[in-house]
């Protein structure tokens, strides 16, 4: 692949993650909302692979931390990194790392369940370590209240996971090449 569409996707890709935070975030009492933007991360992972998944959430975060309201919420600056999501921003990147590498792990079964898994794994259980980790700094919580406030995001997320799989088995179909994690 050139070095010009593999700097075009890691853009389309934090361009994209940027579009899922204009879809208005559902606020929730522990003060974490819930959002689309993890879908972006998954798909990323899953679309890109590894590395540039983890550069398209790297470079939206920097993006972030420059000040640009991208966030769900239109929340942006340095101030999203010392907040109850701390933990999820900085996650985004090794979140969409670990997705795009399980999705090459296993690769050789049929598509949407080696979606699934690697969304799974990466978007949700590598992403809530650092999000519970980052919540349990912020709030002063132990790690059970942690995980326990953090576990009522997870059907949405299963959610997302099945999306991002149903994405991933769409466009294979449509355009083969453009999984890196298929090729």
């Amino acid at each position: 692949m050139s070095k010009d569409k593999s700097l075009v996707q890691i853009a389309l890709y934090a361009a994209l993650i940027a579009a899922l935070g204009l879809i208005p975030p559902i606020p929730f009492v522990t003060g974490i909302p819930i959002t689309a933007q993890t879908l972006g991360v998954m798909l990323a992972g899953i679309m890109l692979g590894p590395w540039r998944g983890a550069l398209a959430m790297a470079l939206f975060m920097f993006v972030v931390a420059l000040g640009a309201p991208l966030l769900a919420g239109g929340r942006g600056g340095l101030g999203v990194f010392v907040g109850p999501t701390a933990g999820f921003a900085i996650g985004f990147p090794f979140a969409a790392f670990a997705t795009g590498y399980m999705a090459l792990w296993l690769k050789r079964l049929p598509v949407f369940p080696a979606s699934l898994c690697a969304a799974i794994f990466g978007g949700i259980l590598v992403l809530y370590l650092f999000g519970i980790t980052g919540f349990k700094l912020i709030s002063g919580r132990d790690w059970l209240d942690a995980t326990l406030i953090m576990a009522v995001f997870i059907p949405g997320d299963l959610v997302k996971a099945v999306i991002a799989a149903g994405v991933a088995q769409a466009v294979i179909k449509g355009l083969p090449g453009a999984v890196q994690t298929r090729s």
